[in-house]
C-alpha cells in the first residue's frame, strides 16, 4: 500500500525529529490530534517501512565500507592525505610519516595473500619509499624547527 503525500512528510518528519507527535504538527496534522494520529502512523506498515529503510539507510552511510577502508589506507599508504601539524602557534600541512605510511600499507596487505613474488617486490618497493619519506620528513621537521626559531628570533628582535 502507497503513502499518501501527508504520510510521507509525516515519516520524513519522524526520521528528522525522531518525535511522531512534533511530525505529524509538521507533516500538517491537526495539534488536537497529533498525539494519536503520530502514533497510528507509526503501526501502518507502509510508514514503518519506509522509516525502517531510511534509518538504516542513514546508518550504513555512517559506517564505513570495506572498499572505503582500503581506499582511504592507500590514501595514507601513497601519502596523499595530508595532515596539519601544530607546532607552538604555527599550523603546517604535511603528508603522512613513513611509520603512518607503512602502518597503512601493512594493513591493506592483511587483506591479500602474501605468497607472491610480486607482493614481496611491492612490499620492499613500499619500504623503501617509507624510508625514503622518514629522510624527507626528517629534513622538514628541521626546516619547520628552524622557521620557527626564525620567527621567534625576529619577534623578540622586533620588541626587544
Amino acid at each position: 500500500m502507497k503513502m499518501t503525500e501527508k504520510q510521507q512528510r509525516f515519516a520524513d518528519a519522524y526520521i528528522e525529529l525522531g518525535n511522531a507527535t512534533q511530525a505529524a504538527i509538521e507533516a500538517g496534522y491537526s495539534e488536537k490530534t497529533a498525539r494519536v494520529i503520530g502514533q497510528e502512523n507509526l503501526l501502518k506498515p507502509a510508514i514503518k517501512n519506509y522509516i525502517e529503510a531510511a534509518m538504516n539507510k542513514i546508518k550504513s552511510d555512517r559506517v564505513m565500507s570495506a572498499t572505503e577502508a582500503v581506499e582511504l589506507l592507500t590514501s595514507i599508504a601513497r601519502g596523499e592525505l595530508i595532515e596539519t601539524v601544530v607546532a607552538g602557534e604555527y599550523t603546517v600541512d604535511k603528508p603522512p610519516d613513513a611509520k603512518t605510511r607503512m602502518a597503512a600499507a601493512k594493513e591493506i596487505l592483511k587483506r591479500y595473500p602474501a605468497s607472491d613474488r610480486m607482493l614481496n617486490a611491492q612490499i620492499r618497493k613500499l619500504e623503501a619509499d617509507a624510508d625514503m619519506a622518514e629522510a624527507k620528513a626528517k629534513v622538514f621537521d628541521g626546516e619547520v624547527e628552524n622557521i620557527t626559531l626564525n620567527i621567534t628570533q625576529f619577534k623578540e628582535e622586533e620588541d626587544g
